[in-house]
């Protein structure tokens, strides 16, 4: 907009709904002029109140009425917008009745009008509904009331983009025209919560005091998750993908996912789940060899939508750990929309895939993993398309009434921050929570955004069956004893209505009484297990040994040769260009490959064998350290080219993306997007190890444990900066020791490299294990000084044959094995600075340095044949940087002892034990580190300090 276009003109474009919006902005210009975008900035330059007093108004002819003020007009206008604005704060949405209504913004007395001066105005100025052709505005006032005063209401201020307000405001006001309820669709809705109701109760008679987290109090949650689905699934979509807590779970599963009701009983019951339904593979749990509790569980299958289109449907396994499992939920979806099998970044099809997400009330608000994942939503590498939001919302946190758990009005706000928009509906009106949910659909189907449902109920019981809720929160259970159920209130409706009778009724109540009593019995035949145990995981062949992971050098070659390659006229940053220059000659016969370009030869050769790779962390285009720049920058235009993306050799696709500035959600959201897509390498590398730790809840309820709990494999990489080099406690320690504790059953690869060749070979071996059963996650303490060290740098032979090996001798110069009297073990940096100090090993023929490449699975055979080698060893020390209560120590110690032999046991050489994982003085952390490796490195009749 020019400063100098017809204001009048363009002003006239506003009229009706969007004028109140206008003189918002126009407020908001004379108090700041920056805090309107540029468009407003224009239009409102050199023009005062006055202009908007001068519109072409609807004349008193145009409907029959005689003309009033300008002034009256605006003053319409801004009730009307008032009530769009706070109708929800007076609005019917809490079925218990204990919410004290605030209708001080909805009075037009307070807005300088009386009845007559709304009866003067045409309708049309307020809304656009054509229901209100030829009506006043007194009427089209009371029309908008009723509307934003419901049983279900909206907040959508908060939204910005004037083409979202406009159909949100269009598709709620027309609402009344747009949705029809049939007899049919009324005696559906009517029996599905008939089903949701009795599981319930029978579940509560049938299997006495048993934790259950029921669904009671927000019933209506499943029939309009059916609507979301059956929506989604005709508008093209084949992949929905759920994430929820425990609360109503059980339900979800029967009645959503259609999970046998004999399965559930089973669990209740202890009975064997696999002699009930044998067929059906595609339903049985995918139980590890732990199992997890049964409102834990989640479960895939093939569901058949209307006009026979089918869709998988997934409720993801999610643990007690609540919001977490949202961050997974969207990386399924991501992994189902994305488009691998072309070179370049994955092609996204977001209409192939939803992503519903189910909170509580108590947790949205409260656990921060909301935020991060929330934050999520409109990033380029993790965008889904828009996810349907839904709190089932039961006013109530265990026993944490909302005044004691959220700083807001609302529990959904939080929402706002992100232009989310939010529909309050009260759980007690079906046909109303319907309405949200198709709103909510299309919604999301024409804007791709996320779009959040308040479903606000309350919960029957306690926060589990065994609970007395009157012992803690009476004011509520009072109320709640009383209040009937939303089946009952439905029934009641439609009965009055005349759609159904008593018969009818009647007949839906049996046959669903009749369907859980025939799978009780079911159950009930079956005897219960009579040795109940743990199974024993499974007995993985370690093969890795016979992976070929090597490539042959001209095929390197060729790959370098393209990847310092990019178009003439794309500007690369002139400093950058001499860096990737020393690259050329890597791998001619006296050259060196340092360790980002092993790394970016195993990306190119994975890519070539057809498999995607998708890589993410916080800096990883670039590379924390700057090593990596695998994303050129155009130093003019700021464009961006992959060299990756334009091998002749590339089968697959490459995705690499910065993160946000969080470890929780995206560690989340990169494991469900490998555990839904098992055939792409995921990566995800922390910008320092140490800040691994904000995502240990993913690393321990979903990655550590997921295989043993729910059967989830993963192949996920994740890449930890890892080395003591005096840059304190928060740059020094990914925490090895965490990942170790939680090593057991061959749940994960937990590695320390010390040359670029490793790398590579560990790479493209954990590339070629994706699709086998013995597929496991791999965490690798990544180096940082050590990136450009040229100890670490390998040659293209390295790469060309060989393969990953779990244990390294540092020293293989020719000696007297006989001579050797000391074994120092250890892993990663500490072994380089040991190669610093000594040289070409001249002097040391007493000593021999293993380099534990591979921490877990533990290398006990490897171990143990070198340990042959050496007939006269007398001492053995395990050396580390790490303070002794941290590092890999106590996990090598019992193994490395195992492995010994003539009484002789491991020592340590290292930090003492600490608190902090680091020294924050950089001179104190040269003089401990000269310590140990002093240590290390004298012989034990010359003395020396073990314990620095």
């Amino acid at each position: 907009m020019r400063p100098n276009q017809d204001h009048k003109h363009y002003l006239n474009d506003f009229l009706g709904p969007n004028l109140g919006y206008l003189m918002d902005q126009f407020e908001r210009f004379q108090q700041d002029p920056l805090s309107v975008d540029e468009e407003m900035r224009a239009l409102f330059t050199d023009m005062n109140e006055a202009d908007l007093y001068n519109l072409d108004t609807p004349t008193a002819n145009e409907v029959n009425l005689p003309a009033v003020g300008n002034e009256k007009m605006f003053a319409a206008i801004k009730l009307a917008d008032a009530i769009r604005t706070y109708g929800h704060l007076a609005a019917d949405i809490y079925p218990l009745g204990n919410h004290q209504p605030d209708k001080t913004h909805l009075d037009f007395q307070s807005y300088g009008l009386a009845e007559s001066d709304l009866r003067n105005l045409p309708a049309g100025i307020i809304s656009k509904n054509s229901a209100l052709v030829n009506k006043s505005a007194y009427e089209a006032v009371e029309y908008l009331k009723q509307l934003y005063t419901n049983t279900i209401t909206y907040e959508f201020e908060h939204v910005h983009d004037m083409n979202e307000k406009n159909w949100l405001m269009e598709r709620i006001e027309n609402a009344d025209r747009q949705f029809h309820f049939s007899k049919e669709k009324k005696l559906t809705l009517l029996n599905r919560l008939m089903e949701v109701e009795e599981f319930e109760k029978f579940l509560h008679k049938t299997f006495v005091g048993q934790k259950r987290f029921s669904i009671e109090g927000l019933d209506i949650m499943v029939p309009l998750i059916d609507e979301i689905i059956s929506r989604a699934v005709d508008g093209g979509a084949d992949t929905i993908n759920i994430g929820m807590a425990h609360r109503g779970r059980l339900n979800v599963l029967a009645h959503v996912l259609g999970k046998p009701y004999e399965m559930i009983f089973a669990e209740f019951q202890h009975a064997p789940n696999k002699e009930l339904v044998p067929s059906e593979g595609s339903i049985g749990i995918n139980f590890g060899w732990t199992g997890d509790v049964k409102y834990h569980l989640g479960l895939n299958r093939e569901l058949k939508g209307v006009n026979e289109k089918t869709a998988k449907i997934t409720l993801a396994n999610n643990p007690s750990h609540l919001e977490f499992v949202g961050a997974v939920v969207e990386g399924y979806t991501r992994a189902a929309q994305d488009e691998r099998n072309q070179p370049g970044y994955p092609k996204e099809v977001s209409d192939s895939a939803l992503s519903i997400l189910i909170h509580g009330d108590a947790a949205f608000p409260g656990e921060g993993i909301v935020a991060e994942t929330l934050n999520l939503s409109r990033l380029r590498g993790y965008r889904t398309g828009g996810t349907i939001h839904i709190i089932a919302n039961n006013m109530i946190g265990f026993t944490t009434e909302s005044y004691d758990s959220r700083s807001t009005r609302y529990s959904s706000d939080l929402a706002k921050g992100f232009e989310i928009p939010i529909i309050h509906v009260n759980a007690d009106d079906a046909e109303s929570c319907i309405k949200a949910a198709l709103i909510a659909a299309e919604y999301r189907a024409v804007f791709h955004k996320d779009i959040l449902i308040d479903l606000i109920g309350y919960r029957r019981f306690g926060h589990n069956e065994m609970d007395e809720p009157m012992a803690t929160n009476p004011k509520i259970y009072s109320l709640v004893q009383k209040h009937p159920t939303v089946k009952e209130i439905y029934e009641k409706n439609l009965l009055s209505e005349g759609i159904a009778n008593e018969k009818e009724i009647g007949e839906l109540q049996s046959a669903i009484t009749q369907r859980l009593q025939e799978a009780q019995q079911k159950v009930a035949k079956v005897e219960k297990a009579e040795d109940l145990h743990i199974p024993d995981p499974p007995n993985f062949t370690d093969d890795q040994a016979a992976i070929n992971t090597a490539v042959p050098l001209d095929t390197l070659k060729q790959m370098n040769q393209e990847l310092l390659q990019w178009p003439n006229d794309f500007n690369v940053f002139h400093k950058l260009v001499k860096i990737l220059k020393r690259r050329m000659n890597a791998l001619e016969e006296n050259g060196k490959v340092e360790w980002a370009l092993a790394e970016s030869l195993a990306f190119a050769s994975i890519l070539a064998d057809g498999t995607p790779i998708r890589f993410t962390g916080q800096d990883t285009e670039r590379g924390t350290f700057a090593q990596r720049n695998l994303v050129l920058h155009d130093e003019q235009t700021g464009e961006t080219y992959l060299p990756l993306h334009h091998l002749s050799s590339a089968k697959a696709s490459f995705a690499i993306y910065n993160s946000p500035l969080t470890e929780t959600a995206v560690v989340g959201f990169e494991y469900g997007y490998n555990v839904f897509s098992p055939e792409t390498l995921v990566i995800w590398e922390a910008q320092f190890g140490d800040f691994a730790n904000a995502a240990q809840v993913i690393f321990d309820q979903f990655i550590a444990a997921g295989r043993a709990k729910w059967g989830q494999k993963s192949g996920l990489v994740m890449l930890l900066p890892h080395g003591y080099e005096g840059q304190g406690p928060e740059h020094s320690s990914a925490r090895p020791e965490r990942f170790l504790q939680t090593a057991a059953e061959k749940n994960w690869t937990v590695a320390n490299v010390t040359s670029a060749a490793q790398y590579f070979h560990l790479l493209r071996r954990q590339a070629a294990q994706l699709l086998r059963e013995e597929v496991r996650p791999l965490v690798l303490m990544s180096p940082k000084s050590l990136l450009r060290n040229p100890l670490v740098a390998s040659t293209g032979s390295e790469l060309s044959n060989g393969r990953f090996e779990p244990v390294l001798e540092q020293f293989t110069f020719s000696r007297d094995d006989s001579k050797v009297e000391r074994i120092v073990m250890c892993s990663g940096k500490i072994a380089i600075d040991i190669v610093e100090q000594v040289k070409d090993g001249a002097g040391y023929d007493w000593l021999q340095v293993m380099r534990l490449e591979e921490i877990y699975p533990f290398p006990t055979d490897r171990v143990k044949q070198l340990f042959t080698k050496y007939p006269n060893v007398k001492e053995v020390f395990w050396l580390q940087e790490e303070p002794k209560n941290m590092g890999a120590w106590t996990f090598v110690e019992p193994r490395i002892n195992e492995q010994t032999s003539n009484g002789i046991t491991v020592q340590y050489i290292g930090r003492r034990r600490r608190s902090s994982p680091a020294e924050g003085e950089p001179n104190v952390h040269k003089l401990i580190q000269s310590k140990i490796l002093a240590a290390a490195l004298t012989r034990s009749d010359e003395g020396g300090n073990r314990n620095g």
